[in-house]
């Protein structure tokens, strides 16, 4: 199941009809799929972007252990109350999902999975998080979308892009996805790092040509890795730049 919001590079698909899931996840369960960790976050040294932002608190509540955050999602031309709504609307459809497959779509606990109950509220308190925030300090939301952000090169320590890229495979062609990827390397400092979950559709099929775009990468002086954050959990990360 896809998570964040955004739609058609080069501004082809308008943000009132967003073509994937608007969600509002919270900072612990955001942070999980990246390998990251709150003192990780407390430690970083420079701002770091969240693209696509949606709906989610991580903005607002990593701002609160002291990192500087922008969030950058076309949806936030709406407006953050009419954001929510859609993310209201998002969330039914994970309830949905989750009855249908709970194993897929709920993420482990200490002891087995999350309770769906539970794990729903806490969409529900992200949600709440991020219009506040959204209201409170919108220049910490920038309404725009890949491949081109209006930030200058090397603006970010660390960049973030969560369900996006490879999720939406008709919506990011291969050509997309490289272009995507080099903008936000471009945005991130030489010795920053650029993180992208999933490598899977929102069926859960691997990418198939992450291979060629590594290479391509390569090729225009962008180091790649990629990382196992959990089991199941495979995030790419570019950086350093050489």
């Amino acid at each position: 199941m896809s998570q964040a919001s955004s739609t058609r590079p080069g501004g082809r698909r308008t943000p009132a009809a967003p073509p994937v899931l608007i969600t509002s996840r919270p900072l612990d369960e955001y942070s999980a799929y990246f390998g990251l960790t709150r003192a990780e976050l407390r430690r970083l040294d420079g701002p770091l972007l969240d693209c696509p932002g949606g709906a989610a608190a991580f903005a607002a509540e990593a701002r609160d252990l002291g990192c500087r955050v922008v969030a950058v999602d076309p949806g936030y031309a709406l407006g953050p109350r009419r954001l929510a709504e859609l993310a209201a609307a998002g969330r039914d459809t994970m309830a949905g999902a989750i009855r249908r497959d709970p194993a897929r779509h709920l993420p482990r606990a200490r002891h087995g999975r999350r309770r769906p109950d539970k794990y729903l509220r806490s969409w529900d308190r992200a949600r709440g998080l991020f219009a506040a925030d959204a209201a409170a300090h919108p220049g910490h939301y920038a309404a725009a979308a890949l491949p081109r952000l209006p930030f200058a090169d090397g603006s970010f320590a660390l960049t973030l892009s969560s369900y996006l890229l490879f999720a939406y495979p008709a919506l990011f062609t291969p050509a997309d996805q490289f272009r995507a990827l080099r903008e936000l390397a471009r945005v991130t400092a030489p010795d920053g790092e650029v993180r992208v979950f999933p490598l899977h559709d929102h069926v859960g099929s691997p990418c198939p040509h992450l291979p060629e775009l590594r290479a391509a990468l390569r090729h225009h002086r962008i180091a790649s890795r990629v990382l196992t954050t959990a089991p199941g959990h495979r995030v790419l990360a570019l950086g350093p730049r050489r």
